[in-house]
């Protein structure tokens, strides 16, 4: 995944515990989220760039959850993204997003060419 443009996040909670292996992949004016919680149990979701929260976005693409190796395979063969999210991509001016690390830290997170 990280050859697909993926970068791996590891947030924690309030204790430093791991809540989940975080993928991220900005690109095409569209982030694509994968949650990994355990071997069966993932999430992942596709947004516009330009959404303020990628953890609990108000504007969903796609989404999709299950076992991991499942979740994997169909992010993996999404569709290219519409031709509409492209152009917002050029008009994005910030070039990435802020994602939480772990509680009162983020990190910048740029978008891939």
């Amino acid at each position: 995944m990280m050859a697909r443009g993926f970068r791996f996040l590891h947030p924690r909670d309030e204790n430093g515990d791991v809540v989940a292996v975080t993928g991220i992949s900005l690109h095409d004016g569209v982030i694509d989220l994968l949650q990994l919680y355990g071997e069966d149990d993932a999430q992942a979701v596709r947004m516009p760039a330009d959404e303020a929260d990628i953890f609990f976005p108000r504007t969903v693409l796609w989404r999709t959850s299950g076992p991991a190796a499942d979740v994997i395979e169909e992010l993996l063969h999404l569709p290219e993204p519409a031709a509409a999210h492209r152009v917002r991509r050029r008009e994005l001016s910030r070039g990435g997003c802020w994602v939480p690390a772990r509680p009162g830290r983020q990190r910048w997170l740029a978008a891939s060419s």
